[in-house]
């Protein structure tokens, strides 16, 4: 499943509303699913965030991604969680970490201009903060999911 980008607002947030279509995509999806004996595995998040979240605060590289990460997970746990038993929190955080922050070889694209040709980034401190973000977001949707549902 793709992160909040296809079923949230262009904002990125639940405060900037849902996009309904995506919603009824990905409930079909999951009901189609159930109804060829397939248990559905959610992904939460497969490294897209929102250009909104990007443009605002700098996306993972600032703890602000840990409350709409579980406000977005919150939704979908809501909308999803009465058919969906199994979800993934973040998929290969280490390679988005790396290659978006260390090397700059995938989005969005930050290193240090000695390592790469990127013109923004800090390939000595970015990694490691995208990844303590990481973590706490994991840990955000993890207690929300045991405290909630």
């Amino acid at each position: 499943m793709a992160q909040n980008t296809t079923y949230l607002s262009s904002e990125g947030k639940l405060s900037g509303g849902v996009n309904q279509e995506g919603v009824t995509f990905y409930n079909n999806l999951i009901n189609e699913l159930l109804s060829q004996g397939l248990k559905p595995f959610i992904t939460l998040f497969h490294w897209d965030v929102p250009q909104a979240l990007e443009d605002e605060y700098g996306g993972f590289l600032s703890q602000n991604i840990v409350d709409d990460y579980r406000n977005y997970v919150d939704f979908c746990f809501k909308e999803f969680g009465d058919r969906v038993k199994y979800w993934i929190t973040i998929n290969e955080p280490n390679i988005f970490t790396i290659g978006g922050y260390a090397d700059g070889t995938t989005a969005p694209g930050r290193c240090s201009n000695y390592i790469g040709n990127c013109t923004h980034g800090n390939s000595g401190t970015e990694p490691y903060i995208v990844g303590h973000n990481f973590l706490l977001s994991h840990v955000a949707a993890v207690k929300l999911y045991r405290e909630k549902y």
